[in-house]
């Protein structure tokens, strides 16, 4: 059904492309890429038509959705041969890296208000979001906020209610075990170990890395090591009573979303980002939620923020880079192209785009909205810009040191210990 509603979005939108008045002729190519899944390349790929459509003579070649991790390696590879696309998708941990390495062009010489790259209806803190010092790495793409999809159905059967302004991790290890008591439907590992960790210290005033990006935040604060702490500490003791879905299939990278425990109902939650959830509603054919993260009762500041979803950055190999400009202001700025890409990458920073895909989205985009402005009073301001190594730490230390914890090979306490000093290790070589 979702389907059959995107493609009676592309052929209403169809006659626009015809009929529209054609932008200058220029000839020309560019790359583009992105990660992603189905549905974002279907959207992507209908926005690459529209722009080619409007713009005679312009080629746009997609490089389309591979999963996150899968990505960055394709990136390094295309790097390492000076053969990066145009325009690609960046993230927050992986900006500064790539900035280091020379590869990002200045967006400054393009973006502001009724230049080539239009800021007239964008809000400066966002833009800034990225920022390198004075360099525009990157133009932030929509917002989002990390929390959990949960399936609502589930809670129902349990007979669970969930007030996810209040609730801390003891009402989740008491919610997991409920659900799992009165339905055998498990809970999902802590497999996105980085984002909690970073969730968990930011509670306590500590941002995810220190301030001279050379150890993790918890290092030197106590307090929130032991919060990180107790939390492994619940989630050994729900493994341990089978409540958690198996380990080795959670760990497992680049699955698509329709493999996925929840999609697939063997999980009643899924931690991840605001913007995943049109995908993974999409995945299960079925309504499913999106909730703020538990916290601590101690807590001392909000551990949500509004985040860059993702940016999307001109590369510094680009030979065409006045038609990359044109390119990203009009995936960001056109108003036919926002009513294709929606909130599929969260949503949209461009307040005219925002105000003007509210009647059209789905009842899921409209959950995401929704909770973009529900938590409002939960939040607290974002963290600077990652280290450059933030994307190993995140993709190759915590994942790994968690697992081995997972598979019982580390007990919380030394695993956690091990986390600390590996991460540390990487931030300073």
């Amino acid at each position: 059904m979702k389907k059959i509603g995107f493609l009676l979005l592309i052929l209403m939108i169809l006659p626009m492309m015809i009929f529209a008045s054609p932008a200058q002729d220029t000839s020309g190519s560019l790359r583009f890429g992105w990660w992603g899944n189905v549905a974002r390349d279907d959207r992507t790929n209908a926005v690459i038509r529209l722009f080619q459509g409007m713009n005679p003579g312009i080629t746009v070649e997609p490089e389309a959705g591979v999963a996150f991790a899968a990505y960055w390696d394709r990136l390094a590879t295309q790097a390492a041969a000076r053969n990066l696309p145009d325009v690609i998708q960046q993230d927050v941990s992986y900006l500064k890296m790539f900035n280091n390495n020379n590869q990002l062009e200045d967006l400054n010489a393009y973006a502001s208000r009724g230049g080539v790259i239009d800021l007239t209806y964008w809000d400066a803190g966002a833009v800034a979001t990225g920022r390198l010092g004075n360099k525009l790495a990157g133009l932030i793409m929509a917002t989002n906020a990390w929390g959990m999809i949960v399936d609502p159905a589930v809670l129902q059967r349990a007979g669970v209610t969930i007030n996810d302004t209040t609730w801390t991790w003891t009402d989740y290890e008491r919610i997991a075990t409920q659900i799992f008591t009165t339905t055998g439907v498990q809970t999902i590992p802590p497999f996105n170990t980085r984002q909690v960790i970073e969730h968990i210290s930011r509670q306590f005033g500590v941002p995810c890395y220190s301030a001279d990006d050379r150890s993790l935040g918890i290092t030197n604060n106590q307090t929130a090591y032991n919060a990180v702490r107790s939390w492994i500490e619940m989630e050994v003791r729900l493994l341990n009573a089978g409540i958690l879905y198996d380990i080795q299939d959670s760990w497992i990278q680049g699955k698509a979303m329709a493999e996925e425990p929840i999609s697939l109902g063997k999980t009643w939650n899924q931690m991840n980002w605001s913007n995943q959830l049109v995908g993974f509603q999409d995945a299960a054919r079925r309504p499913l939620d999106y909730i703020m993260f538990p916290t601590f009762p101690t807590k001392t500041a909000n551990g949500t923020y509004y985040r860059a979803s993702m940016f999307l950055s001109m590369t510094s190999t680009s030979q065409n880079k006045a038609l990359a400009a044109k390119f990203i202001n009009f995936f960001v700025n056109d108003l036919t192209a926002g009513r294709i890409l929606l909130v599929e990458r969260g949503a949209p920073v461009n307040s005219r785009i925002r105000t003007d895909i509210r009647p059209v989205v789905t009842a899921g985009d409209i959950k995401v909205l929704d909770y973009l402005d529900k938590i409002a009073n939960y939040t607290s301001p974002a963290d600077p810009a990652y280290p450059s190594t933030a994307g190993e730490i995140e993709n190759t230390v915590t994942r790994n040191v968690m697992f081995e914890i997972m598979t019982g090979r580390l007990t919380a306490e030394t695993g956690l210990a091990e986390l600390v000093r590996q991460s540390n290790a990487v931030l300073t070589r």
